[in-house]
């Protein structure tokens, strides 16, 4: 009862649902139905006549029943037809009932047979109104365009129907064209009803009420897909009830005179080439590099051109031909996962096998990379980092940065394929590389570069959205893919069907409606094979009978639909492999499909006879992959998101519980299948995990976007559901990845450091808050906001004393002595970093070590070795910076080693010792160079400038210190920007520009009393006092030198105190004032206790020796 249920309600008329339960009325005696039966069971005069008109479609001579399409609901785009009798109303009150049913019988036929003569789908009848699909239960490249001609031959053929001679009978036809989903049979025989959501057939429905009697009117969607093809009369935009915004709506006159379907659908143009040329080129550059001239060529071009088929055929051209062969393919989702491409190819070349051990998948590994000739001493522990395969104790750690297992990574890399070249010519192709990661695009840059003097063709191919910078090198040659000449487009259908030939009319219709796309001339050329519409005969196809009008793929989505609307087990198992990914192994979509395995076995077969994926090896240990990405996303595009979301689960499901190597190897994977399932909190997990596996890689923008993935998901869960341990862990590792990727100080790196410090107080995380203090307060520190770094490392120091936590403790003490020594509270800085001496202890210095970026014992040194330095104990800080200069390089860890010779270089340069200090910056610049440290690089160039100043070089130190200065600001830093001003302004004065200097002077001034970074206070003031002097200014010379002498006191900073004692004692010694002179001078001499052999204060005593 309920399909009569429905059927009232379509009518509007669901009131009458319950009389009609009551009386045992059912879809099988609706048919025998009078007007005396309806008014006996109480349906009034108006409502029986509406309800005879509908029972009208179930005349015996009424339309034939359709065919069942596949009934699962799915997305498609859809073109929808609505045609409505004008003027049934007034026919019902002039006709018997018995004749108004034989017309709109005859009505109805006539719809059926020129909806469906179209290729069109009849959905419903609704009284007087017709309901049709076009794109619905098959997809058809043209599904607008036959829309159309339907509508037009529908108008003709309903006015030229014979109704007697009282009636003529007229129609409107409205059609628009949508994304929507369609199927959920209801109903049955000829009664079938499939139900369509979405607004593209209400919009249908109100166009067809716009429309003129006898007229139809289309939607401005249906109007770009058909083009030029017909004449139009624009009727403006309408609007339309339902609808937020007017609808641009034309009148379909007819049919238009063309003379190119290409040029009337407004395809862009393109010139119309073959591909011999292309082959020819490659063929050309393959013979160039055996010579050993390397070369690159670059394929372009839109999807579906022929770019893998142009690389396919390179790859059999050259299969007799002695070579190696590297074949790696980018994934769109895998754009975030470093190395993709390079990972998938090693694992294939290696022939890991899923129940290989772990000793078996090391040994395989092995011998892959002694193929190349690599030192296996590096490159088997970084490649087996890598792909996640564990070592044994035979090799030696490698106790490495991110950034530097990047460099050496991707070294490895090059070097086996110039290992691989040096033994025989390499052909390696690079597929797809518009979804190519941002590491596989650092190694391809390189590669590039570097295969201009190896034996390696490289075939890069992508989409015309990738923009290469490799374009107009000397040995990168760029093709750019056009469509193919009739010639070609005829060789194509022969070889897609064996050389079998097809009827001429076929041929014909293919290459006019295929526009030289080869991917549309494949697959049409398939479904055309596929069809049944012609019969095998040995050496050719004949047809069956005449031939339909042949569809056009504008998109391999259709002709994936059309082909699988025939193959219900194809379609499944495809949509299986699109959720997969672009390649799945035959264990794991048989573990997913939960379909017997045999059955699985015929659909993948059937798969592959379709040539939609390819099979490498033989079941169960074949790998597929999609022949297109296209092919792909079309097979994905049709599932709603519940099927969606059924596969996504059963593939996360099995991946867990059957496949945890690769769980472990590519978390980013399961937190994709976990999100697309709903599975959201698992998902946020795996992408926490995959972005400190990023992190731990270097590489930092996957990681970026990895960990932001995580969070947007959180973002989108119900704030009760969230677990807020994730969120936090994600926003600390965000907030490191962050820092590297975009720098320090970063508007991103505060926003993420504070959500992340108020997630840890909220939900009382306190082993949390220890790297998000010092990561807060390394972010503050570089932006020279001293007080604030100093209030987050106090609360590092009372967390650590609150949890008794140790190293929490130290390292609270050293961040707040480096912080006092910022501020110039050189006394109070030494008392902190000296507590730090408690890091020697391993444990303590491990657990800094995994929140620090650099080694919180070495770093502690250093920051005490230039506090003592500047205190007076000069041994005591040359002894302290060669002590931690000594423990970096023992740890081999690049971003410690930078950040102590940055300290070397100050002490040396308080102890007067430039030529150390210049020897020192210039590995500090090289170091930071070759790792990318922006900050460390910033302050190497101003060491070196300085050292070269202080040695007679000033005008070389001048153009250093300006370019260090600019590196320092670029990296966002703040920080030292007073100090190096100071040097900047020095290297003026040497050179004689006072002014310059002297600006210099009040800018470091200006930001000296806005960031309180007062530890170079009393430089400040001494410069000054040269300058002024220098100028004749004798008397504000000597003030200032008062002043910097006051700030040295007042920080017990003795070095700096004698540097300015030393100036005001020549100034007065050249004025005749020796006596004063000497007791200025000698008072602070006598003041220090060592560092007498140090030259800064032999040449203090040298001229203490002259005054007196």
């Amino acid at each position: 009862m309920q399909q009569i249920a429905d059927w009232l309600n379509i009518l509007g008329l669901g009131q009458y649902a319950q009389r009609f339960a009551e009386n045992d009325i059912d879809p099988s005696v609706l048919r025998d139905l009078t007007d005396y039966d309806l008014e006996k069971i109480g349906v009034s005069l108006g409502h029986r006549k509406k309800m005879l008109r509908a029972i009208a479609e179930f005349a015996e001579t009424g339309p034939r029943p359709v065919r069942t399409p596949w009934t699962a609901a799915e997305r498609r785009q859809l073109t929808v037809m609505f045609a409505d009798l004008v003027g049934s109303t007034a026919l019902s009150t002039r006709l018997d009932a018995e004749d108004l049913r034989e017309i709109i019988g005859k009505y109805h036929r006539c719809c059926a047979e020129q909806i469906e003569k179209s290729g069109g789908f009849v959905a419903r009848y609704m009284g007087d109104g017709v309901l049709a699909y076009f794109g619905y239960p098959r997809a058809d490249e043209d599904d607008a365009e036959r829309a159309v001609c339907a509508g037009l031959a529908l108008v003709a053929a309903v006015a030229g129907l014979d109704v007697g001679p009282s009636a003529r009978l007229r129609v409107r036809v409205g059609i628009a064209t949508g994304l929507v989903i369609v199927g959920d049979l209801i109903g049955d025989g000829v009664s079938q009803e499939h139900g369509v959501v979405g607004e593209t057939p209400n919009l249908a429905s109100r166009l067809q009420a716009l429309a003129e009697p006898d007229t139809m009117v289309i939607d401005g969607s249906t109007r770009r897909l058909v083009g030029g093809l017909f004449e139009y009369l624009a009727l403006g935009s309408v609007s339309i009830t339902g609808f937020s915004d007017p609808v641009p709506v034309w009148r379909v006159i007819g049919a238009n005179a063309i003379d190119s379907r290409f040029e009337a659908l407004r395809v862009a143009r393109t010139p119309l080439l073959g591909r011999d040329e292309e082959i020819e080129l490659l063929m050309r550059r393959w013979q160039q590099i055996k010579r050993g001239d390397g070369s690159v060529v670059l394929i372009s071009g839109e999807p579906g051109i022929g770019k893998s088929r142009l690389a396919e055929t390179v790859l059999e051209r050259l299969s007799d031909d002695p070579h190696i062969r590297l074949r790696r393919f980018c994934s769109p989702h895998h754009q975030d996962s470093a190395l993709f491409p390079t990972i998938s190819q090693l694992e294939r070349a290696a022939g890991f096998r899923r129940d290989d051990t772990d000793r078996q998948r090391l040994d395989k590994l092995e011998a892959l990379l002694a193929e190349s000739d690599a030192d296996l001493s590096e490159a088997v522990p970084l490649i087996a980092d890598l792909l996640s395969v564990p070592i044994d104790n035979g090799y030696p750690p490698l106790i490495l940065t991110p950034q530097k297992r990047k460099e050496k990574t991707l070294g490895v890399l090059l070097a086996q394929l110039e290992g691989l070249a040096a033994r025989r010519p390499v052909l390696m192709v690079f597929e797809d590389v518009h979804w190519i990661d941002p590491t596989s695009l650092d190694l391809l840059d390189r590669i590039v570069d570097r295969v201009a003097t190896l034996r390696v063709l490289l075939i890069i191919t992508f989409r015309p959205e990738f923009a290469p910078a490799w374009i107009g090198r000397s040995h990168v040659t760029l093709i750019s893919l056009s469509r193919l000449p009739h010639r070609q487009r005829a060789e194509m259908i022969m070889g897609v069907t064996g050389g079998k030939a097809l009827p001429q009319e076929i041929v014909e219709g293919i290459i006019d409606r295929t526009d030289g796309i080869p991917l549309f001339i494949e697959e049409l050329t398939k479904a055309v094979i596929e069809s049944g519409m012609l019969a095998d005969a040995g050496d050719r196809f004949d047809a069956r009978g005449p031939v339909p009008r042949l569809a056009i793929p504008t998109s391999l989505h259709a002709s994936l639909l059309a082909r699988l609307d025939r193959l219900a087990p194809v379609r499944e198992m495809a949509q299986i492999g699109a959720a997969l990914g672009r390649s799945f192994s035959h264990e794991l979509i048989s573990a997913v499909a939960a379909m017997p395995l045999q059955q699985v076995d015929r659909a993948l077969a059937q798969l592959v006879n379709a040539e939609l994926v390819f099979r490498r090896g033989t079941p169960p240990d074949a790998e597929y992959t999609f022949k297109h990405a296209l092919v792909q996303d079309a097979a994905y595009s049709t599932m709603l998101r519940g099927r969606c979301q059924q596969i996504h689960a059963r593939v996360a499901t099995t991946l867990e519980s059957q496949f945890p190597e690769i769980v472990a190897a590519q978390p980013q994977l399961m937190a994709h299948h976990c999100a697309e399932a709903g599975f959201n909190e698992k998902a946020v997990g795996y992408w926490l995990k995959a972005g400190q596996q990023a992190v731990a890689r270097s590489a930092m923008t996957e990681a970026v976007a990895q960990l932001q993935k995580g969070l947007e998901l959180l973002a989108n869960m119900p704030e009760e559901s969230r677990p807020m341990q994730h969120e936090l862990d994600l926003q600390i590792a965000l907030g490191r990845a962050l820092m590297a990727a975009r720098g320090y100080s970063a508007p991103a790196v505060a926003d993420t450091l504070v959500r992340a410090r108020a997630l840890a107080e909220r939900f009382d995380q306190p082993d949390r808050l220890a790297p998000l203090l010092y990561s807060q307060w390394g972010f503050h520190s570089v932006r020279a906001e001293h007080e604030l770094a100093v209030s987050l490392a106090e609360q590092m120091e009372k967390l650590g004393e609150t949890r008794k936590d140790q190293a929490t403790l130290l390292l609270g003490h050293y961040i707040h002595g480096a912080s006092c020594h910022y501020r110039g509270e050189f006394v109070t800085a030494r008392g902190l970093l000296e507590l730090c001496e408690g890091l020697r202890d391993p444990a303590a210095r491990a657990t800094c070590a995994a929140i620090a970026v650099a080694d919180p014992r070495a770093a502690s040194q250093g920051h005490l070795a230039v506090t003592l330095a500047l205190l007076g104990d000069i041994d005591q800080g040359r002894a302290r910076a060669n002590e931690a200069l000594s423990e970096a390089r023992l740890l081999d860890h690049p971003f410690t080693v930078a950040f102590v010779l940055s300290k070397v270089c100050a002490v040396e340069a308080a102890a007067g010792l430039p030529h150390d200090a210049l020897r020192h910056a210039e590995e500090l610049v090289a170091l930071s160079n070759e790792h990318g440290f922006p900050l460390w690089l910033g302050l190497g160039l101003l060491q070196h400038g300085r050292s070269l100043t202080a040695v007679g070089q000033a005008q070389d130190g001048l153009a250093l210190l300006a370019k260090g200065l600019s590196v320092l600001r670029g990296a966002g830093a703040v920080v030292h920007t007073p100090r190096a001003l100071c040097f900047l302004a020095e290297a003026h004065a040497k050179v004689g520009h006072l002014q310059e200097g002297q600006q210099c002077l009040v800018e470091a001034a200006e930001l000296i009393e806005a960031t309180q970074e007062r530890s170079s206070e009393a430089e400040l003031h001494r410069l000054r006092g040269d300058m002024l002097n220098a100028r004749g200014d004798q008397t504000a010379a000597e003030q200032n030198y008062h002043r910097a002498l006051a700030v040295a006191e007042r920080q017990s900073a003795k070095t700096l105190g004698l540097r300015a004692a030393t100036n005001l004692a020549r100034l007065w010694r050249d004025q005749g004032k020796c006596m004063e002179a000497h007791n200025l001078l000698v008072l602070r001499y006598r003041a220090f206790t060592e560092g007498f052999r140090t030259p800064v204060l032999r040449d203090v005593k040298a001229l203490l020796d002259q005054l007196a």
